[in-house]
């Protein structure tokens, strides 16, 4: 195991790198999301408003999945469990199957900070949340890390300043948010399908793609995600299926450092 594997993980924890009880659910039975094409009105500020409205919405995220990460043709599968707080904290453990799962680290992400744990290493990190700015640029925040992994719209991009462009069932707004580049596409149902962000003066580009469109307790969202992102001579991809989602239960997010545990290099 190389001795950089808390990076790794919180690279995969961050770019990666959702009715209390309700019961657990396999993707593979749920229905695939087959909703019409949503009719809104042809203005933008009604397409707008009609895109946040198809957004999942919940208080609590849970969710199993199995992941393919790529970081500069370093190749690892690994498995997470991801639990996020609407708003307030992101929980992700991340496991390797050898003979069996064993757990290599966990991460817990906040709109202030970032804490990691390399179980085997024995070390931890704690920085601030700006400590993703070294892998994804300065305009993520804790809300877009939330929105990729729901497949949600990052809010700021959905801005009245944007183009908007509509294709045969799809719709397009692209635009610029400070000196960041972006295009998202909309699917029929107003899932974000596709975005991309670019900002040439930071050499940072990133692709997200959303797939497999099911349903959750009547809410749709895409079991597949797939994201790649370049960041100078930094390059990561990360392909995460969802296995099992639950939205809305009551949720743990177990965090504690043991006292033997030292402060990563």
């Amino acid at each position: 195991m190389r001795r950089n594997i808390a990076n790794k993980i919180a690279i995969v924890c961050l770019v990666a790198v959702v009715a209390s009880g309700c019961k657990a659910r396999k993707m593979v039975s749920a229905p695939v999301a087959t909703n019409a094409p949503v009719v809104v009105d042809n203005s933008k500020a009604n397409t707008i408003a009609a895109i946040k409205s198809r957004q999942l919405t919940f208080n609590t995220f849970s969710g199993k999945a199995d992941a393919d990460l790529n970081i500069d043709n370093d190749n690892k599968s690994v498995s997470m469990n991801i639990r996020i707080a609407k708003g307030k904290q992101i929980w992700v453990s991340v496991s390797i199957n050898i003979l069996a799962s064993i757990e290599v680290g966990r991460a817990l992400i906040t709109p202030d900070s970032i804490k990691l744990m390399n179980k085997v290493e024995g070390v931890y990190i704690k920085k601030p949340f700006s400590y993703i700015h070294a892998y994804t640029g300065k305009q993520v925040n804790y809300t877009t890390v939330e929105s990729l992994l729901t497949g949600n719209a990052v809010p700021e991009l959905l801005s009245m300043d944007a183009d908007l462009q509509k294709t045969d069932n799809n719709i397009t707004l692209s635009g610029k948010l400070q000196q960041l580049l972006y295009k998202m596409i909309f699917n029929p149902d107003m899932k974000v399908s596709q975005l991309n962000l670019s900002d040439n003066a930071q050499q940072q580009a990133m692709q997200v793609t959303n797939s497999k469109f099911v349903l959750v307790d009547g809410r749709t969202l895409p079991s597949q995600i797939n994201i790649a992102s370049t960041l100078k001579e930094k390059k990561i991809s990360i392909n995460l299926e969802y296995s099992k989602i639950d939205l809305d239960r009551v949720l743990d997010y177990p965090f504690n450092i043991p006292e033997s545990y030292k402060p990563a290099n």
